[in-house]
């Protein structure tokens, strides 16, 4: 006998069919070795028949029959099946190629043979002729009970179950063990634990049922020691390094999932350096090799890119060919992002397409496939380039299909598409109509996509949406330099009972406010476009330390808001609130003696935002700017005017590098008399750095703790520069630079006998360094400012700090 077994045990040959059941057996057997994620098969561990792999129950579950199997040329009378439990003899007799009458010849032997282990129901099989009966005795596979993972830390029980094939009740099979063993290994290989071992055991029960148990040991895991370049001349490894998205492992890369090898990474990295070179102009770039070499000590990897970068190449020839009837394709040279003897960008190609899809289909031509043919010239190192645009006809919006809204209501989701059921095509619109869905917060996924309608010249809306939770139970906690430790806790549910309303009841303590509300919000009150709301609040304010008294405020505001344009909102508000100042000291100012006791507001008040910022969590382009204006008098006991006007531009001047400019101005003037201390403005900490809250402006220097007593007017201006750090962009550090200014005057109070006022409206200037971190705990920034101008009795402050979270 001979046999071919190829390097992973699958079995090739056998020379003498007689003894095939043995080989098949040896190969099972081979298979069901311990396997681990690096070297692939290790050294075999027998499944079945070893003490040692099976603990306690199981010793050998099945063994090799030793009765030969016995092929003569005797004519079948009758067959007997032995060793059959759930399966019926005539269950077994069906899959045998020999039935009786026939000659039990070493081919139909052999045949019938190879057919009952092809059925995967048996672990042994064997054939022999008893006089004229053939005899199949066969050892069935037993049932699965249970499929159990010990050692599992790292990846949970669930995502384990959802990769292995075997369940309760199935036929247990060697082959399937193995190929459950390969999939646990990928699990634990994409999340970076090469050096991950899967050893599968089995206890046998009775009633020939088993438990398989998947004994794993996870190891830690296989870090990048060294990413390394071979053959880059024009970018350093430093750079390179930066493009790619696996980074090398360092201790303090807590929270990182990139500084661990995989494959699946490498490729993505390999892609990446890609788009690099070819975004600068390399466009014979190619990668020659791309090597993963582990360690030593097998914790980490070595992983080294062979590139070869050639020449550099810039935009030749560019033109436009459009097979539209009718289409003037010089009109859509505007939308061109390059120009002849610019250095070639592959990525000014894409957002020149994306540019010439959207105006062509604002232009009703929804389905036009725009391909650019480059045409390199290696002597002259350019590319020529040519966009062919095919035809495509002028298209209305057919059926608008919403799916994926479980709880959300169609209407809520239809609402905010911008174009309606035989609206002209507008690839803006559409856009725009996916960007106000996600906006919502209320869809984890949301995919707006145009299809074939039923005619030719009608394209279908698919708004495909992935609900997420919109219920909150938030506590937050955190420190900062103007309200010193602070922490909140609020309920709110921002997309109540599927209708898009948002309700919240929260309180927030502070070293220096204590506060309560509830609010509610209909964002499309009577079905329009029109935001109604209400709030409910109750905030009290410690001012001992800034002007020696403490407020008390109780009231509501009743609030809508509604679109004049695109960019353009306004706000309507009425509140109505009751005041109280107390808890002033005998030797405080007597400007702030005379203003204790009650009063009631009474405003009415708009506000006009406009609004062209590329995001409104993370801008980097646009300004926005506001107009708030509020008249108090409309009832109550207090009466004045409030106007302030402000606004922010953001300018990119390289990646990641973002100057923005900040300016605001306001004045309150009072209609019945001087206005009170709790209605002024006051300037210092957030909004004027190196100088504490309520810092700078009018103040009474009479007493010893100088009150400040705000003022009637403020104007201040932020010049600030964000940077990226030296540290690796996956820790979300940025660094800022910053100038701040500010002035605050003009109270009505006058001096009065010994008293000392100082009113003094000069400009106040401060310059420092600060650092953002975007932790896993929340934005935590940390702020250094010199003060440059000021005045003698101005109270300072260098280091500003403020850390929250909500978890």
């Amino acid at each position: 006998m001979r046999i071919i077994v190829t390097q992973d045990y699958a079995l090739i040959a056998v020379r003498r069919p007689s003894l095939y059941r043995i080989a098949a057996f040896a190969g099972m057997l081979a298979c069901a070795g311990m396997m681990t994620a690096t070297d692939g098969w290790a050294q075999p561990t027998p499944l079945m028949g070893s003490p040692a792999a099976v603990p306690t129950a199981a010793n050998s579950l099945f063994a090799p029959s030793a009765a030969p199997l016995m092929a003569t040329d005797t004519t079948i009378q009758d067959i007997r099946v032995e060793g059959a439990q759930r399966l019926e003899p005539d269950t077994v007799m069906s899959y045998l190629s020999l039935v009786k009458g026939d000659a039990a010849t070493p081919d139909k032997m052999d045949a019938s043979l190879k057919a009952l282990y092809a059925t995967g129901l048996f672990a042994d099989v064997a054939l022999r002729m008893e006089g004229s009966t053939l005899v199949v005795k066969v050892e069935e596979n037993p049932i699965i009970n249970r499929v159990t993972f010990e050692g599992n830390s790292e990846v949970s029980k669930d995502d384990l179950e959802k990769e292995v094939q075997l369940k309760a009740r199935l036929v247990y099979t060697l082959p399937r063990v193995q190929r459950d063993v390969q999939r646990i290994l990928e699990v634990y290989r994409r999340s970076g634990r090469f050096g991950a071992v899967v050893e599968p055991k089995i206890v046998k029960l009775e009633q020939n049922r088993v438990d398989l148990v998947f004994e794993i040991t996870e190891g830690k895991r296989t870090g990048v020691r060294a990413i390394k370049f071979v053959g880059n001349n024009h970018y350093g490894d430093d750079e390179l390094r930066e493009t790619i998205n696996t980074r090398e492992s360092a201790w303090w890369k807590v929270f990182s999932n990139t500084d661990y090898y995989d494959p699946d990474r490498l490729n993505y990295d390999k892609e990446l350096l890609r788009k690099f070179y070819l975004n600068e102009g390399y466009v014979d770039f190619r990668i020659s090799s791309a090597v993963a070499e582990l360690t030593p000590d097998h914790d980490d990897f070595f992983l080294t890119f062979s590139v070869e970068e050639g020449p550099r190449y810039k935009f030749g020839k560019i033109t436009i060919n459009s097979e539209i009837k009718g289409l003037d394709s010089e009109k859509l040279r505007q939308h061109l992002t390059m120009h002849e003897g610019d250095w070639y960008d592959a990525a000014r190609i894409d957002t020149t397409i994306n540019k010439l899809t959207t105006a062509l289909g604002d232009m009703q031509y929804a389905f036009v496939n725009i391909v650019p043919n480059p045409e390199r010239h290696k002597d002259s190192l350019t590319v020529d380039l040519n966009f062919d645009i095919k035809q495509g006809e002028r298209v209305y919006i057919g059926r608008i299909d919403v799916s994926g809204n479980e709880r959300t209501l169609d209407k809520v989701i239809r609402r905010e598409i911008q174009v309606a059921e035989g609206d002209p095509f507008s690839t803006t619109k559409i856009h725009r109509s996916e960007q106000r869905l996600k906006d919502l917060g209320f869809f984890e996924t949301v995919k707006v996509t145009p299809v074939d309608g039923a005619q030719p010249d009608r394209a279908n809306l698919k708004v495909e949406v992935k609900e997420k939770s919109t219920g909150e139970v938030a506590v937050g906690a955190g420190f900062s330099s103007t309200d010193g430790p602070l922490g909140d806790f609020s309920i709110s549910e921002h997309n109540f009972m599927g209708k898009g309303q948002d309700v919240r009841l929260g309180a927030t303590i502070s070293g220096r406010t204590k506060q309560v509300d509830t609010s509610f919000t209909e964002p499309y009150f009577l079905n329009r476009d029109l935001s109604a709301g209400i709030d409910a609040f109750r905030i009290q304010t410690n001012n001992q330390d800034l002007s020696s008294y403490d407020t008390d405020s109780t009231g509501f505001t009743l609030r809508m808001g509604y679109p004049l344009s695109q960019e353009l909102r306004q706000r309507l508000n009425y509140s109505f609130h009751n005041d109280s100042i107390s808890n002033v000291p005998s030797d405080a100012s007597l400007f702030i003696l005379d203003q204790q006791g009650t009063s009631t507001t009474s405003s009415v008040g708009q506000e006009l935002t406009y609004d062209t910022r590329d995001s409104k969590l993370d801008p980097t382009l646009g300004f926005v700017t506001h107009l708030n204006t509020d008249l108090a008098g409309a009832g109550g006991s207090r009466k004045w005017i409030k106007a302030r006007l402000g606004g922010t531009q953001y300018y990119p001047l390289a990646e990641k590098w973002i100057l923005s400019g900040t300016a605001e101005v306001g004045e309150i003037w009072g209609l019945n008399g001087p206005t009170k201390i709790n209605e002024r403005f006051f300037i210092g900490g957030d909004n004027l750095r190196g100088f504490q809250y309520a810092g700078i402006g009018p103040r009474d220097l009479t007493n010893q703790n100088n009150d400040a007593l705000g003022g009637d007017r403020f104007s201040r201006g932020t010049v600030e520069l964000t940077m990226p750090t030296p540290f690796p962009p996956d820790l979300g550090l940025k660094a800022h630079l910053f100038v701040d200014g500010g002035t605050l005057g003009q109270t009505t109070e006058h001096s009065v006998g010994g008293d000392v006022l100082a009113q003094d409206e000069s400009l106040h200037l401060s310059s420092g360094v600060g650092i953002t971190w975007a932790s896993p705990f929340g934005p935590v920034r940390l702020d250094y400012a010199e003060p440059i101008l000021y005045q003698t009795y101005d109270k300072l402050e260098h280091i500003h700090f403020s850390f929250g979270s909500k978890f």
